[in-house]
């Protein structure tokens, strides 16, 4: 009777200890850029994201950063979020394949400056397209990031106005907005797959592409590319999604700590971005390529040739109302910051 005592006690032992321990959540987190925090904006928000939520956690949600596409590319590892295979990813131009409302911030000069990007974003806009997201999708944005300012580059001639670009045929996204914005400039739009860009520059079936500085010396571009124009023609985001069965079945202390945790992270991602932009025009000029800034003149000419053209697009693919909404929150940030400086 004694024996059979001492085994109860110790089976019931065990099995408060067993219940005693925190369960410990998997969360894997991908993206499809190089493993470098130091050339790469996504690798540096995924690992401070990491480091950060494993960290506050206390252990309780161990991160795991799959980059380099390690877990398939953009639209792959986003459509496994969207299914639950894997938890969580970092992208940018593939989210309007499942969300189309979210081409609305390609807008061409839709944002004057990465400040007026960061506020709309971050602020009521944002939620609101974040919220849209979650509800069409399944999918959680725990925040927006920065791709950057995307910029034209080619081998042919300076561009310095929409004239320069007649008759070029410039490597686009495969996507029709972007093949109408170039369309409008009067060169020709050619969709070609990102991993066969580098190649196409190199043996000529295009003579140009768009990309922000970042991006052109992450994938070397530069290399096949004499002239670039920093006009900034569309200011591209990055979207940090989870999916919301995953964040669901967190306890409510951890969902607050993924949350706040992203948004600090986005920081992050945005600021080696706004780095490499800085010190990444000095990179091309002394690789001797030809960079060139617009006047203020030429931008506007830029902007009356593509954003109305690209507006019309949109209207017949998404909500009015939104493309409405996303204007409006620039000017209101735009008419916030002068105020503010009077």
């Amino acid at each position: 009777m004694k024996k059979l005592l001492l085994i109860v006690c110790m089976i019931a032992v065990v099995a408060s200890a067993a219940f005693g321990q925190a369960r410990v959540f998997e969360l894997k987190l991908a993206h499809a850029d190089p493993i470098d925090v130091a050339t790469s904006r996504k690798h540096a928000q995924a690992v401070a994201f990491a480091s950060l939520v494993n960290a506050r956690s206390g252990g309780r949600i161990n991160v795991k950063v799959y980059g380099a596409g390690a877990l398939g590319a953009e639209r792959e590892y986003v459509e496994a979020v969207k299914l639950g295979t894997i938890q969580s990813g970092i992208a940018s131009g593939v989210i309007a394949n499942f969300f189309p409302s979210a081409m609305v911030t390609d807008i061409p000069f839709l944002f004057p400056s990465s400040q007026v990007a960061w506020q709309v974003m971050d602020g009521p806009f944002g939620q609101a397209l974040s919220k849209a997201f979650l509800k069409e999708t399944g999918m959680r944005n725990l925040a927006f990031a920065e791709v950057g300012f995307r910029n034209f580059t080619n081998n042919v001639r300076p561009i310095k106005s929409p004239a320069d670009m007649k008759g070029l045929k410039i490597r686009v996204q495969e996507t029709p907005l972007y093949v109408t914005m170039v369309k409008a400039l009067g060169a020709n739009p050619t969709p070609i797959a990102w991993t066969e860009t580098y190649t196409s520059l190199q043996t000529k079936v295009v003579d140009g592409q768009e990309n922000p500085v970042p991006t052109i010396l992450m994938a070397k571009l530069h290399e096949v590319q004499k002239y670039i124009t920093l006009d900034g023609h569309v200011y591209g985001v990055d979207w940090f999604i989870i999916n919301e069965k995953f964040f669901q079945s967190l306890p409510a202390d951890l969902q607050y700590v993924v949350l706040d945790s992203a948004q600090i992270a986005s920081g992050v991602g945005r600021g080696v971005s706004q780095l490499i932009s800085a010190q990444g025009v000095q990179i091309l000029v002394d690789s001797g390529n030809e960079v060139y800034v617009p006047t203020e003149v030429e931008l506007e000419l830029f902007r009356k040739a593509t954003q109305q053209p690209v507006i019309d697009w949109l209207k017949t693919k998404i909500d009015q109302k939104l493309i409405n909404d996303a204007l409006a929150a620039v000017n209101q940030v735009v008419a916030a910051q002068k105020a503010s400086l009077k």
